[in-house]
């Protein structure tokens, strides 16, 4: 099944405007979380080893503990047989009740779906060291019902027999019910659920004190007391409710950190849903949704503004001093606060008048935190692109009135909007955002690479008024200046890469994800989300369209809209009917083809030539940055590799260094053999600097520049190189994918394909589609003007069916074919896929963890009698990385749901050693498996 296919419906908690928590598993406090073997003895009288499931109450452990003579007197009683369960009892004590019910085994042979709730989770996870325990807020395993502590803890039961012979009950020695004058304590409390980023990661439960009853909001960071932490511990508020004390005092919420909320309750729902959907904690993925800058407060400082106490008299004024009169009256006679700095330029005087106002209690300080005035936007305009308008064509119009008639349905739908390259697919975008607006509405565009964005943003800063962007490469002040303005309402339209689907517009009324099969758009950390997933949950939260665009859709979109669980809308044909470019493909095989080894083929070189000629623009594609991807001695074979991932080192002139695009290990490049000593090291492979300066020696009177991740460092870079590429000041622009997608240039005449065979061979299910995708984009660049344009592809596998098919720009047939294989094997979109990935330092070790998660999974699997698919474990291609050696697991079924609940099903208590560093991590829909 397509991943959009499971999400129409949505989880009871996206579509119900109230916050319910249902009950989450017990998480073990920072003094028990490095203990692997989960305890299940009973908590000791003081601070508990683990808090009573399932309201998460942390106990105070100074106020809640039995005095030490009734610990005397409990044990005395036991050792007299008082409390025996055969005896009798008219009194019930939850600390010497038993419940039969917690020493049941982990996987129950009852058909009946056991409460996950009343199980600890726990998750060892990658991005942190330690131990972190993930709560299950399955409502469907639940109930969405939190049960009461006799229903955890059980207790002291009559038997039939006792209840039925009307036996006298034995009394207690001493009195263990409240008094009847603390009774009137257990009225109904306001409770906040609190959640954590860090282990334990609750939710827990704490009590709201009066003063912070009407300021504490769901969405709002809190410090609270937790474990035997000296300092307040932040965490997020993810729901405010009523309950009951139990006999017992819970803790207080010590203090609110932010003035109103940074998430409202829809927001605060997505990421309770993405919790749930990516088996996360909810306290990280609150820290993914709120930028770092913002929750510093980055290019923000506080200013202490004075106001006139209300008590102040005109007779009091006029005793004071002349100075201090002079900001006195200036004070009353604004109407309005005022810093001392303006005071003291207001009444010409120093500020020691104004502190001695505020010795006396004259004037009162109120501290702010605000932005500083002058925020560096280093971001430009644009790339120097002309305002071109022109009338829509009859497929733009089409297209048009389908998306305005889901904005104004008023309800969740999903549109995918297949147009080809050219085909005016930006100006839909930018129609439909006008209608929104016109609403008093805003939206979302997102795209894929952060090279979009001085193009994209020119484009909507001509056309509406109020445009903010986010990206990566902002400094954090202003990217706290933006996301504020965001917050504040300020902003019409929104546009970034996939973190951009967070932003907190309060009228959201369309979302927009352009180029939507770039693999970009899924985080490679955790969490590990799809943006395009959480865009739907999203939009299906607030009925609001979804709007998907490509010309080459991924296979899951496709399939959603062949399924009914989307709209497609097609433009087959580019603006003013310019036709598509040719595609002439050479074989890298024949070797009269090749010019003397180097990258470019002969063929291209002629076409780059005239290409020049006629004053036009190339662009060549290389997908692999560096200058050459291999560092081998020839004389005894040893390959220079990176120490920690076992990957070949990549030369980079630039520098003389040798770095692992792993995980940054650099060396400087070795003038010898490290292993022999030979000083005719060889250098092999291509990287995109190799191909610079090949190009540069075979058009010495071009201009050329190139786009990669090494050369786009710098805030400004991206829009400095497309301006002069588009001025006309650079002839040749070659890169990576970042120059392959989105871009218009109409006076680019040729695109050369350098080596479209890159990621045609890897071990992955989606290389096929990836490699379509990356040679249709990019011939999509050419032939946008008048003048027209062509493609030479360069490849030693010119038969296979995605170039083929991609030479013909021709993506039904790709689709119809891909689909055939999919089938095969019922991979996406036909099924879901989930992928466990386990490393550790030690080989050995790492593996027999992978067994037991194994062991684990098929349990789990049996025990809820589902069709799922276990590959592994196995090593991945990459064997080795960051110094972890690597075993990963493949989970497949029809229905992500399935799979999602055999994990946690298998992994709800699952701990490791702490000591064996030993990690693992869950990737629900991974589009990685490398």
């Amino acid at each position: 099944m397509s991943t959009l296919d499971s999400l129409p419906i949505l989880p009871d908690d996206l579509q119900g405007a109230p916050i319910v928590l249902s009950p989450s598993a017990p998480v073990s406090t920072p003094s028990s979380a490095s203990n692997p073997t989960p305890s299940s003895a009973n908590p000791t009288p003081g601070f508990p080893v683990s808090p009573p499931p399932p309201a998460h109450e942390p106990h105070d452990s100074t106020e809640n503990d039995p005095p030490r003579d009734e610990i005397r007197r409990d044990e005395m009683r036991r050792d007299t047989g008082e409390n025996r369960s055969d005896a009798p009892s008219s009194k019930t004590d939850p600390r010497k009740s038993t419940n039969p019910a917690r020493a049941k085994a982990l996987w129950s042979d009852s058909p009946e779906p056991r409460d996950v709730s009343a199980q600890p989770v726990s998750h060892r996870k990658c991005d942190e060291p330690g131990q972190s325990d993930e709560p299950d807020r399955a409502a469907d395993l639940t109930g969405g019902k939190h049960l009461g502590v006799q229903q955890l803890f059980g207790g002291e039961h009559l038997t039939e027999d006792q209840q039925g012979s009307g036996e006298a009950a034995q009394t207690e020695l001493f009195e263990t019910n409240p008094p009847p004058w603390e009774l009137a304590v257990e009225d109904d409390v306001l409770l906040a659920s609190i959640v954590f980023s860090r282990s334990p990661h609750g939710p827990y439960d704490y009590r709201i004190p009066d003063s912070l009853r009407e300021e504490l909001k769901p969405g709002m960071r809190v410090g609270v007391p937790l474990g035997h932490r000296k300092k307040p511990t932040p965490g997020w508020c993810v729901a405010v409710k009523e309950g009951k004390a139990v006999h017992r005092k819970l803790r207080d919420v010590a203090e609110c950190i932010d003035e109103s909320p940074l998430c409202d309750a829809s927001l605060v729902r997505l990421v309770m849903w993405m919790s749930h959907y990516y088996q996360v904690p909810a306290g990280q993925v609150f820290d993914t949704l709120i930028p770092s800058s913002v929750r510093t407060a980055a290019g923000t400082k506080q200013t202490t503004y004075f106001t006139p106490a209300k008590q102040v008299t005109d007779a009091e004024i006029e005793k004071l001093p002349a100075k201090q009169q002079a900001v006195m009256r200036f004070l009353v006679s604004s109407n309005r606060p005022m810093t001392s700095a303006e005071l003291a330029v207001a009444a010409k005087c120093t500020e020691d008048p104004i502190r001695r106002l505020k010795k006396k209690n004259l004037i009162v300080p109120e501290v702010r935190r605000e932005m500083h005035s002058g925020i560096r936007i280093l971001a430009q305009t644009n790339d120097g692109e002309a305002e071109r308008t022109h009338e829509l064509t009859e497929q733009q119009t089409a297209a048009l009135e389908r998306i305005t008639a889901a904005v104004d349905s008023g309800r969740g739908r999903t549109l995918l909007l297949h147009g080809v390259t050219g085909s005016g697919k930006t100006e839909v975008y930018i129609r439909a955002i006008e209608h929104v607006v016109s609403q008093a509405g805003s939206a979302i565009v997102m795209v894929p690479e952060i090279s979009l964005t001085p193009q994209t943003r020119g484009r909507f800063e001509s056309r509406f008024p109020a445009v903010a962007v986010l990206h990566s490469q902002m400094s954090p002040s202003e990217r706290h200046f933006q996301w504020q303005r965001i917050r504040r309402g300020e902003v019409q339209v929104v546009i970034g890469p996939r973190s951009a689907v967070f932003a907190p517009l309060p009228n959201l009324g369309l979302i927009v994800l352009d180029e939507e099969h770039d693999t970009s758009f899924k985080q490679d950390s955790q969490p590990r989300y799809h943006a395009r997933k959480v865009a739907h949950a999203r939009a299906m939260s607030l009925g609001v369209p979804l709007l998907l665009g490509s010309a080459t859709p991924s296979m899951e979109a496709w399939h959603a809209t062949q399924s009914g669980h989307a709209e497609l809308i097609s433009m087959p044909d580019r603006v003013a009917g310019r036709p598509m470019p040719d595609v002439q493909l050479v074989d890298l095989r024949v070797r009269d083809d090749r010019a003397g080894g180097g990258a470019i083929s002969r063929p291209l070189k002629q076409a780059v030539d005239e290409t020049l000629r006629e004053k036009g623009q190339a662009i060549l594609l290389l997908n692999r940055r560096g200058f050459a991807t291999t560092i081998q001695c020839p004389a005894c074979g040893h390959v220079v590799a990176c120490p920690d991932c076992d990957m070949p080192l990549t030369h980079h002139r630039d520098g003389g260094k040798a770095m692992c695009h792993y995980c940054d290990y650099t060396i400087g490049t070795p003038p010898w053999c490290p292993a022999c000593r030979f000083d005719g090291i060889r250098y092999g492979g291509l990287g995109t600097q190799k191909l610079e300066v090949e190009a540069k020696a075979k058009f010495p009177d071009a201009k050329i520049a190139r786009m990669d991740g090494d050369t786009m460092k710098r805030p400004g870079s991206h829009q400095r190189v497309l301006s002069e590429f588009r001025s006309g000041e650079i002839d040749i622009l070659l890169g990576t994918q970042m120059i392959a997608k989105g871009l218009d240039f109409p006076n680019v005449l040729l695109v050369g394909v350098i080596n479209a065979d890159s990621a045609l061979h890897f071990p992955d299910f989606r290389a096929a589609e990836r490699t379509f995708q990356l040679v249709t984009q990019v011939a999509g660049r050419t032939g946008r003007g008048d003048r027209g344009g062509r493609v030479i592809v360069q490849t030693f596998t010119p038969e296979h069916p995605a170039i083929q098919a991609a030479s013909r720009h021709d993506y039904f047939k790709f689709v119809e074919e891909e689909m055939v294989n999919r089938r095969k094997f019922n991979y996406p979109p036909l099924g879901s896929v989930a992928r466990i990935i386990i490393r550790g330092p030690v080989e050995e070790k790492t593996e027999d963890v992978a067994d037991s998660i194994l062991t684990r999974l098929e349990s789990a699997r049996d025990l809820l009698k589902s069709e799922v698919r276990i590959l592994g474990p196995a090593p991945p291609p990459i064997v080795r990385l960051r110094g972890k050696y690597r075993f990963h697991l493949l989970l497949q079924a029809t229905e992500s749901a399935v799979v999602g609940e055999v994990i946690r099903r298998a992994l709800a208590d699952f701990k490791t050693d702490p000591k064996e560093e030993i990690e693992y991590l869950i990737d629900i829909d991974p589009v990685n498996l490398l």
